[in-house]
């Protein structure tokens, strides 16, 4: 299969299958099950560095794992999560950072629903760089919303919903993520629409999922959404592979004389004379 784009993903007739990914390692395992869209996700903020609020991760922190996870596919989309610094911050920046993205090895960038969204996505696209959009629960301004909260549940924030999606495939967006919001709605933005929705938290009405990884192998603890389905609990296998590890240390049966180098025994002979 050839390296896909945002055209193909655009046009692609069966379901868009998107995670997050960080690192070369998973990147490889991955793009090699098939996944379409690798996102360099702003949620490494919270999965990986630990941090409370995804608006905290640096563009530096988000541009050298983009660098990674590019370097481990081969097939797969990846796009780089746009972090609030490099365009929310001054949008008048979006472009400059937006490249720093595609130097990066992204194929595209993903941006949230914000005040002034039209404006970056607008300048974005003239430059010829692909967008993702993102609108419902934007983590970057949860502040905004109330919280991390379902959105579109009354009419009036429904309608509005629908006028953002709808603005932004005018714009020329080639896919757009909906997170957390009712079933109902998702599927007939889904419907409305000729671009590829991604839900996350947003029933099987979409065009495709995504699910943070950490998530969805079972490795990030602190909070589990509603919407999230553990596939595998690595958590549990890692804990366990490290008490093993651990008890064969202690009980000396690790390494084994397979594991561990040998000098030549002449050699070793000599040297112990002089020991």
């Amino acid at each position: 299969m050839n390296k896909r784009t945002a055209n193909s993903i655009k046009t692609k007739k069966s379901k868009v299958v998107m995670l997050t990914c960080y690192d070369y390692a998973f990147a490889h395992i991955l793009d090699e099950a098939g996944v379409d869209i690798l996102l360099v996700g702003d949620s490494m903020a919270n999965v990986v560095l630990g941090l409370e609020e995804t608006r905290k991760i640096s563009i530096k922190e988000m541009l050298n794992h983009t660098k990674a996870v590019a370097l481990g596919s081969k097939e797969a989309m990846v796009v780089g999560d746009m972090p609030y610094a490099a365009y929310q911050k001054n949008p008048k920046k979006c472009v400059y950072y937006a490249k720093k993205f595609i130097e990066a090895g992204a194929d595209g960038v993903k941006i949230e629903w914000f005040k002034e969204c039209k404006y970056v996505v607008k300048r974005l696209i003239k430059n010829k760089i692909p967008v993702m959009g993102h609108i419902g629960l934007t983590p970057q301004t949860a502040h905004l919303l109330g919280g991390f909260k379902v959105q579109g549940k009354t009419k009036k924030s429904a309608l509005n919903l629908i006028k953002q999606a709808k603005i932004l495939e005018d714009l020329g967006v080639f896919s757009l993520v909906l997170e957390c919001i009712p079933h109902q709605l998702a599927s007939h933005i889904t419907k409305q629409l000729k671009i590829p929705t991604i839900g996350i938290g947003a029933g099987s009405g979409c065009r495709g999922q995504v699910l943070v990884l950490y998530d969805f192998l079972g490795l990030y603890k602190r909070i589990r959404p509603k919407f999230v389905r553990v596939y595998k609990d690595l958590s549990i296998q890692t804990s366990d592979a490290v008490r093993q590890f651990s008890n064969e240390i202690n009980n000396g049966k690790f390494p084994n004389i397979s594991e561990s180098f040998s000098m030549d025994a002449t050699q070793w002979r000599h040297l112990r004379k002089e020991l």
